[in-house]
This record gives C-alpha cells, structure tokens and sequence, in this order.
C-alpha cells in the first residue's frame, strides 16, 4: 500500500501542532504495518461508504479513501468536525 494526499489534508497537516504531526506519521506508519491494530480505530465513516476514519489522538482524526493498493488522505482535523467528512 501507498500513500496520496488530498489538497485538504495536505493544509491541515501543515497547520497541526508538532505534536499531532508526530502522531500522524506513527499512526500512519502503523497503519501500513498493521491496519487492523487497535490503536488506530479504523472504520467506516456512517453514512458515507468508501470514506473511513483513523484514529491519531483523542481528539484528531484523519479521513481517508483506499483506492487499489494506495491510502487517499482526504484531512486531518478535529474529531467532532467528522460529522462533514
């Protein structure tokens, strides 16, 4: 698997503390790893079928798309933002 990024997440990430940009690059170097391990929470966006949701911290997520064999990073934002993904 691979990684692509939406111009979107491409923004927030730039945006993030240092911290969570940390985070971010664990969390998606698990995630090609081991996209089962729990401390990603991956799942199903409800209502929308090919968008998914990944765990980064307590309160940020990232949204994303798999298409193939690549990752589409759709954005990086705050957990209670994910009601608009």
């Amino acid at each position: 698997m691979r990684f692509q990024t939406a111009r979107p997440f491409d923004r927030n990430f730039g945006e993030a503390p240092p911290d969570i940009q940390g985070r971010v690059e664990k969390q998606l170097a698990l995630l090609l790893a081991n996209p089962r391990h729990p401390s990603l929470g991956l799942k199903r966006i409800r209502g929308a079928n090919d968008v998914w949701e990944l765990r980064v911290s307590r309160s940020y997520r990232i949204t994303l798309q798999i298409a193939g064999d690549t990752y589409i990073l759709r954005r990086l934002v705050p957990h209670d933002v994910l009601r608009q993904p």
